[in-house]
């Protein structure tokens, strides 16, 4: 058993094991719910890129240290103040790269989630070859309740795989969360262990992919150039979404329930300024 080569930086953020052709990435940041501050989502990309050039690798299994498999992109620690037309630039091209890191990976990959997923690490999961959920794992996708459009190609994808009053009650207000059993249930997982058993059967899987000789697909008959075009319309609605008062003003409250006062402050001060900063977007 090895590791895989990586940055510092990288290295940081997950753990690797190379075993037999199968990497398992781990996202590595159990205190803070492995969520995906900016230096996760590069760490991620980092791995994803560096396993896609290395001939040993065959099948990667993405899963999670702890009690979550992520909390989902940490908006406090990602967004940055700047020009407002230069934030939103900034904004789709890192939503459409983080999916397109998903999307181009060569390889089959196996999203094995240990416990709750929050947005992001939802739909990138779902663009995935498959994925095998614990007994503990739950499936939010909240982009309603934060006043922003869906992204990882949700839009499209999702209703494919779970149909689309499912997709309604998990992308809208209803803010439905699945457990693994439901998710299984609906077609969003393929397979459903108990949490001791996560890791010993995506090995089992990935050896089977490899026996088989299996290519990188998608669920529910996608294809990627079609996910591709749906990514990058999505992450242009998501930058106008994130610059927009809805969110602005839920994020602000947001941050004052969790006592983060000055991050409060700031989205407030987004907010109330919007008439004025608005007219650089164009």
């Amino acid at each position: 058993m090895t590791t895989l080569k990586l940055n510092n930086q990288t290295a940081e953020q997950l753990d690797t094991m190379l075993d037999n052709g199968v990497l398992t990435i781990i996202m590595n940041r159990p205190k803070t719910l492995n969520g995906w501050t900016t230096e996760m989502m590069e760490a991620i990309k980092d791995a994803l890129a560096v396993a896609s050039k290395n001939d040993e690798v065959k099948v990667v299994i993405l899963t999670g240290q702890g009690t979550y498999y992520s909390a989902g992109v940490n908006l406090g620690r990602s967004l940055k103040l700047m020009h407002p037309k230069k934030l939103r630039d900034l904004i789709i091209d890192y939503n459409q790269q983080l999916f397109e890191s998903f999307l181009e990976f060569p390889k089959p990959i196996l999203a094995a989630v240990n416990g709750p997923s929050i947005g992001a690490s939802v739909t990138s999961a779902t663009l995935c070859d498959g994925i095998i959920a614990s007994e503990n794992a739950t499936f939010s996708t909240p982009f309603a309740a934060l006043g922003v459009t869906p992204e990882g190609c949700s839009s499209v994808h999702l209703p494919r795989l779970i149909g689309q009053q499912n997709t309604e009650r998990m992308l809208g207000k209803e803010g439905w969360k699945p457990t693994g059993a439901e998710a299984l249930d609906i077609g969003l997982a393929q397979w459903l262990v108990n949490e001791e058993k996560l890791l010993d059967k995506a090995h089992e899987i990935a050896q089977d992919w490899i026996q088989q000789e299996k290519t990188r697909s998608f669920l529910g008959g996608s294809e990627l150039s079609e996910l591709k075009a749906v990514n990058a319309q999505e992450s242009i609605n998501l930058a106008n979404a994130f610059l927009a008062k809805p969110f602005l003003k839920g994020q602000s409250k947001f941050f004052w329930r969790k006592q983060k006062y000055a991050l409060s402050a700031i989205f407030f001060v987004l907010q109330i300024s919007r008439p004025i900063w608005a007219k650089l977007l164009s």
